[in-house]
């Protein structure tokens, strides 16, 4: 056995260590319980994508490095980079989240002004539908199927906040959930001023994200820079990058793309929104589904947070 074949083995017995000193830690201390979700897992989204066009991009982009260097930590670190590329910083999930926030505001109004119409709020929901933007408009036709199917208001509207999973959408949702049991006054004026919240927030959010974006190009313009630079030398002059031919190179290489991982991990850290715990967000109790009157209000509602 020569000296790469043995380095190369001292570095997988590592590995190895390492990964059962985890495993074992994990398995002594347990994982925290996490609560039942509606919708695919996360795992199977990152499938999904990876299974997409942009998957397939990467795998070229990939398959193209490892040919032009010889690296495997190369072809794998800049395939993953290219998978990641569109989400990086954040910014995509960030956009997306506004353009739900957006369209929840608008269609919370829409509700307002159709329900000024005199309008009861079993008619008032599918109506609405017609100006529902595409963010929420699928989980929207799902709750008019299930109202259509005579399930009632209270719960498909509970479900509806399920669908959308998001803190600022249970206020609203919350305060039709009353409105369906009590059948009280004053509707129309709490849903102006909720859209009003959920637009401020938009707005916040927007300027916050406005602020962030320099900071994103300038991330973006850093790796490119790097990485078209390591690969311009692994092309035109290889022994410039010589020592990573082998397999501690091969290591340092990969610390180098974790320090790199670590940073755009950070950066998407920094971008993201705290989001606050979901109101509606526990189990629906049977008892209270079916009780009337003040046994669904929750003291927070009673207090008048709502």
């Amino acid at each position: 056995m020569n000296n790469q074949s043995a380095e190369l083995l001292a570095l997988v017995l590592g590995a190895l260590t390492g990964g059962g000193l985890f495993v074992l830690v994990v398995a002594i201390r347990g994982l925290p319980p996490r609560p039942p979700k509606r919708g695919p897992s996360t795992l199977e989204r990152q499938l999904r994508e990876a299974l997409s066009v942009r998957g397939l991009v990467a795998l070229i982009i990939g398959i193209i490095v490892l040919v032009a260097t010889g690296w495997i930590v190369a072809g794998i670190g800049v395939m993953l980079l290219a998978f990641s590329w569109r989400t990086m910083g954040g910014a995509a999930s960030e956009r997306k989240a506004m353009a739900r926030l957006e369209a929840l505001a608008t269609w919370t109004e829409s509700l307002r002004d159709t329900i000024a119409g005199a309008v009861g709020l079993e008619a008032a929901i599918p109506a609405s539908m017609r100006v529902a933007a595409t963010s929420i408009q699928e989980p929207l036709l799902t709750m008019v199927d299930r109202l259509h199917a005579r399930m009632p208001m209270h719960e498909a509207l509970r479900r509806f906040a399920d669908d959308l999973g998001d803190p600022s959408s249970d206020l609203i949702i919350a305060a039709l959930i009353i409105n369906s049991r009590l059948r009280g006054p004053g509707l129309r004026d709490l849903l102006g001023t909720l859209a009003g919240s959920v637009r401020e927030e938009l707005d916040m959010r927007r300027k916050v994200n406005a602020s962030r974006a320099s900071t994103r190009r300038s991330v973006q313009i850093v790796i490119v820079v790097s990485v078209g630079m390591a690969v311009g030398l692994a092309l035109f002059d290889p022994s410039m990058l010589s020592p990573y031919n082998g397999a501690v190179g091969q290591l340092v290489l990969a610390i180098i793309a974790a320090i790199y991982a670590a940073g755009i991990l950070w950066l998407r850290r920094l971008a993201a929104f705290d989001s606050p715990q979901r109101l509606l967000g526990g189990p629906v109790s049977p008892v209270l589904a079916d009780a009337p009157g003040d046994e669904l209000e929750p003291a927070a509602w009673r207090g008048g947070t709502i």
